[in-house]
């Protein structure tokens, strides 16, 4: 009688708790939002900042639409009901080929898509020194009391996984098949990241951790009261649990055995469950998922083919294979962006996929300059690592990218069509595409220059720039004073801080669960928007649900070299569009032979193929004046080159979902056909000229 006593008291007393905890943490929230949304209403000109967000869509939801083509005109509700299934199911696992839409059997599957963090994984190791030992220690000291705070959810996370993982009997999991499956689907759908973000942001947390430390401390007064109360009892258990104890020991040899679940991945050889060791950042919920994941997850093929550049650098070339097509597109992202950004708008919202369903063979680059710093040898130092301006971009990267699609087409095209007519001028048997955004597109225009200046082939038939960087003078007040100060700081600034990243895992993780925070709490992440935009200018673009996609993850994430913003301020200086200057005569004479780096925008005429140049009207970022200054230079210089103008800010190029903008690149890739094609309608009008001569 007593021991109910007891029990009904302890929980009604956790109850009370918990209900007072969970409101003061509820009310301090909406303090936070409140006080945000008054300092929202006085900042000046926050309806041009935010006028860019329809409807407060700060959290990245991959938001094109997720019916396929074929299902546009309408559907039935049952049809969208079986079509919808796959959302929710497992699809990671299953092998795709581009072979099973063109007909053609020849070419082996694509690889499969397997846990979000294997899609970058490579035979090379991935450094973890990210930063000089002081600028670590000085943020660390700094950010100390936030770091404590937010470690909380952490630690109580890990003492109560240990908890329950204890108090399981060891052979349930092979004792019953139906609670395996279960464990299979629980497990499962921790890895592996859908489109549906799961994340919880920092209060949630808090709130987790605020119950899970509630648990604890009532839990241990329950069995501190049971065992004054029922003593005999206690011991019974304790006897039970030390002979248990002895013969898990005895099973196991004295060894101690790590804790394993049974898993099994569909589409194996051998679908017999394996063990799978089971960690503690599975239960964080951030959001990691990678590019292929994204691909893989809505049904496209995948193939990862890794590039290493002549200085040992090592590139993640994405593709969304089409290997018969003799069409092919690479697309190129900007600063601080990688391949995500070309597929964040889901099935019909995203250039990549545009671009795979009008029969492209797609290619998605990506620049060196991750955390990860991937790179052939193996300790490379981070003031070694990110030592590279737009230079090496567009000297090193893009040409390694571009080879290694050369050589992959022209391999797989001699296989399955070996009669196919070659060009008079080179071996290319396909036509290469480029559509860049920002500072892919001044890194696309150098190889261009650099590769024809050099009489080398650059492959290409057409660009498409969208917002190319390369002019910077007509810019924001923001921007200029940054020009300023950072001229002249940068050489040393470079001693000690060699990029501008995030350098540990937790504030990475704090800033993937903080994007959650600004969707839940509509008028901190309106007040983050604003000053963001306040920072670049003013730009409309949606810059909070940018910093929520996932390629900002704890595990890796892109930086910007210290030298590459100076690359950006000597131009904006000089108001040219020219390669690094690395500060004397003698050192540009040792780089280029010249005392001056190129100026690129002189040599334009070098450019031998039609350009595209779209610009935004809301951009305040690279304004569209900054992007007619490439029009008016090229149109001098004899250029095929037309000019384009978009109500966008520089963002709603890649992560804004805009069929006007789909609908007008893929009209200027079509201009660009197949070099067989192009022979035949040339022989096709030769002959009907010379049947109406004869006539």
């Amino acid at each position: 009688m007593m021991q109910r006593f007891v029990d009904a008291v302890l929980a009604v007393t956790k109850e009370s708790v918990k209900t007072v905890t969970y409101e003061s943490l509820n009310n301090i929230a909406r303090l936070i939002n409140g006080v945000s949304a008054i300092l929202l209403t006085i900042l000046p000109a926050k309806a041009n900042v935010l006028e860019g967000l329809h409807g407060w869509e700060l959290r990245p939801t991959f938001r094109g639409p997720r019916l396929p083509r074929w299902m546009e005109n309408g559907v039935s509700s049952f049809n969208k009901f079986i079509h919808e299934l796959p959302v929710d199911s497992d699809t990671s696992s299953m092998d795709y080929s581009s072979t099973e839409e063109d007909g053609d059997g020849m070419y082996p599957p694509t690889p499969s898509s397997q846990c979000s963090r294997m899609s970058r994984a490579s035979t090379f190791s991935r450094n973890r020194g990210h930063s000089t030992g002081w600028t670590i220690f000085l943020f660390s000291w700094i950010l100390f009391p936030l770091r404590f705070l937010l470690g909380i959810p952490i630690r109580f996370c890990r003492l109560f996984y240990i908890r329950r993982s204890t108090a399981s009997p060891r052979g349930s999991h092979q004792n019953s098949p139906l609670h395996t499956v279960k464990k299979i689907h629980s497990i499962r759908d921790h890895v592996i990241h859908r489109t549906t973000d799961r994340r919880r942001g920092v209060i949630e947390d808090l709130h987790l951790a605020i119950e899970v430390f509630i648990e604890v401390i009532f839990d241990f007064f329950h069995k501190a009261a049971h065992f004054l109360l029922s003593p005999s009892e206690v011991l019974k258990a304790i006897c039970r649990w030390f002979l248990s104890w002895t013969r898990g020991n005895e099973d196991t040899h004295g060894g101690v055995s790590d804790r394993s679940i049974p898993a099994a991945t569909l589409g194996e050889d051998d679908p017999a469950p394996t063990e799978t060791k089971t960690t503690l950042h599975n239960s964080l919920n951030t959001d990691a998922r990678t590019c292929q994941d994204v691909i893989t997850e809505l049904g496209y093929p995948y193939e990862a083919i890794h590039v290493i550049t002549s200085d040992g650098y090592v590139l993640l070339l994405e593709r969304i294979p089409r290997r018969d097509s003799r069409k092919a597109v690479y697309l190129q992202h900007g600063i601080l962006d990688s391949s995500m950004g070309w597929v964040s708008n889901g099935v019909v919202g995203s250039p990549a996929f545009a671009a795979y369903d009008q029969g492209y063979d797609v290619f998605l680059g990506n620049f060196r300059g991750l955390v990860s710093r991937e790179h052939i040898e193996k300790k490379i130092s981070s003031q070694k690592y990110w030592r590279y301006s737009i230079n090496e971009h567009g000297t090193e990267d893009i040409p390694a990218m571009i080879e290694k699609i050369h050589e992959v087409k022209s391999a797989e095209l001699k296989i399955s069509q070996p009669d196919l007519e070659e060009e008079t001028n080179d071996d290319q048997r396909y036509k290469l595409c480029a559509i860049s955004h920002s500072l892919g597109g001044a890194a696309m225009l150098m190889y261009v220059i650099t590769s024809r200046i050099e009489e080398k082939s650059h492959r290409l038939s057409r660009l498409i720039l969208l917002s190319p960087a390369g002019f910077h003078h007509d810019s924001s007040l923001v921007f200029t004073a940054f020009e300023y100060m950072f001229l002249p700081l940068a050489p040393i600034l470079a001693c000690f801080v060699p990029a501008f990243y995030i350098p540990t895992r937790f504030f990475r993780m704090l800033l993937n669960k903080l994007a959650r925070d600004f969707h839940n709490y509509p008028a901190v992440g309106g007040l983050v928007q604003t000053l963001m935009s306040y920072v670049v200018g003013g730009d409309s673009s949606n810059w909070v649900g940018v910093i929520g996609l996932p390629h900002y993850n704890m595990n890796d994430m892109p930086g910007v070299s210290i030298y590459v913003a100076h690359h950006l301020a000597q131009m904006k200086r000089a108001k040219k569009f020219r390669m690094y200057d690395y500060g004397s005569a003698s050192a540009n004479m040792d780089a280029y032979g010249f005392p001056e780096p190129l100026d690129l925008g002189e040599n334009y005429g070098f450019i031998d193929i039609p350009v595209d140049l779209v610009a935004g009207k809301k951009d305040n970022v690279i304004r569209p004046s900054m992007v007619r200054k490439h029009y008016k230079l090229m149109k001098e210089a004899g250029v095929e080159v037309s000019y384009t103008e978009f109500e966008y800010a520089h963002l709603d190029f890649t992560f804004s979902h805009h069929e006007e903008l789909l609908a007008y690149v893929m009209s200027r890739l079509l201009l660009v056909e197949p070099a067989q094609k192009q022979l035949r309608n040339e022989k096709s009008l030769r002959l009907r000229r010379k049947g109406q001569t004869n006539f």
